[in-house]
C-alpha cells in the first residue's frame, strides 16, 4: 500500500539526490536552494533576453507590420499606454475569477467528502460530475446571459462549473488512497469519523487537494476570458475582443502578456502553498 500511495500521488518539491518527476519540478528551481536557484534564474533571464531581443531584430530587420505581429518593445508600450484603461478590466477578471474559483472550490470539496463517505452518493453525483466535465462550460454562457443578463453572474456560474469538477475529482482520488491501516489505527483509538477526516484524510490528501486547486483554478482563468469574450462587457476578454475588432495587435498582445502572467502567478501560488502544506509527503 505505502509503494502504491508513494509513486501514484503527485509530490510538492524533491529530496536531494532523487529525480524530481512532480508537478512542481518546474519551479522547483526557484525555491530548492540559494546558489542554485540563483543561477538558473540568470540562465532563465539570458534565455528571456535572447528571444524577446532576437523577435525584435527579426521583426524590424524584415518590416513585419504591426498589424500582423508587433515587435516586443511596441508590445510594452502598448502595456504601458493602455494600463489606465486596461487597469478596470483586470480587477474584473480577477473578482469574477476570485469568487467563481471559490464557489466551485467549495462545493468541489464538499461533495468530495461526500461521496468518499457515502458510496451510494457518489453512484448518484459522478454522472452529473461526468456530464460537467466533458462539457464546455463556454457553450453555456448565452444561456445564462439569457437568464442573468450581462453582470458578472453568468461568468461566475461558468467559473464555479469549470473549477468545482477540478477540484472534486482530485480531491476524492486523494481521500481514497489514504493508508487504511492509519484509519483502522484510529479506530482503535476510539477516534470518530468526522476526527479521522480532518486528522488523517484530509492531511494525507493535501497534495492531491492541491494539485486540484491548481487545475481548477486554471481552468477557471480560462473559462473567465472566455465567457467574457463570448458575452461580457468588460473584463480582458472583452478588450481581446475590442482590440482584435480594431487591429490594435500590440494592445491585443498586451491583453494577452497580463493573462499569461495571472497563470504563472496562479501555478506559483499554489506551488508555495503545497510546499508549505505537502512538503511532508517528498
Amino acid at each position: 500500500m505505502d509503494s502504491e500511495l508513494k509513486d501514484t500521488i503527485p509530490t510538492f518539491g524533491g529530496a536531494k539526490g532523487k529525480a524530481d518527476v512532480s508537478l512542481s519540478g518546474g519551479m522547483a528551481s526557484l525555491t530548492s536552494g540559494p546558489s542554485r536557484s540563483a543561477f538558473e534564474i540568470l540562465v532563465i533571464a539570458l534565455v528571456a533576453v535572447v528571444i524577446i531581443g532576437g523577435a525584435e531584430l527579426l521583426i524590424r530587420l524584415f518590416e513585419v507590420p504591426q498589424y500582423i505581429l508587433p515587435a516586443p518593445s511596441a508590445i510594452a508600450a502598448a502595456l504601458v499606454s493602455e494600463w489606465p484603461f486596461l487597469w478596470p478590466h483586470l480587477v474584473t477578471t480577477l473578482c469574477e475569477l476570485l469568487i467563481g474559483f471559490a464557489i466551485g472550490a467549495s462545493v468541489g470539496f464538499l461533495l468530495a467528502a461526500v461521496i468518499t463517505q457515502f458510496p451510494f452518493a457518489e453512484k448518484i453525483v459522478t454522472p452529473y460530475i461526468l456530464l460537467l466535465v466533458t462539457t464546455p462550460m463556454l457553450a453555456l454562457v448565452p444561456l445564462l446571459v439569457l437568464r442573468f443578463g450581462f453582470g458578472w453572474e453568468p461568468r461566475i456560474i461558468a467559473v464555479a462549473l469549470a473549477s468545482g469538477p477540478m477540484v472534486m475529482i482530485n480531491s476524492a482520488t486523494g481521500f481514497r488512497r489514504v493508508d487504511l491501516a492509519k484509519i483502522a489505527l484510529a479506530r482503535s483509538f476510539g477516534a470518530s469519523t468526522l476526527q479521522i477526516f480532518t486528522k488523517i484524510r484530509i492531511p494525507m490528501a493535501m497534495p492531491m487537494i492541491i494539485v486540484g486547486l491548481m487545475v481548477g483554478s486554471i481552468f477557471g482563468l480560462l473559462t473567465t476570458v472566455g465567457a467574457e469574450m463570448v458575452g461580457g462587457a468588460e473584463g480582458l476578454g472583452n478588450r481581446l475582443n475590442y482590440y482584435s475588432s480594431m487591429i490594435r495587435m500590440p494592445q491585443f498582445f498586451a491583453v494577452i502578456l497580463l493573462l499569461a502572467v495571472i497563470g504563472i502567478s496562479i501555478y506559483v501560488l499554489f506551488f508555495l502553498i503545497g510546499k508549505k502544506w505537502a512538503s511532508w509527503e517528498s
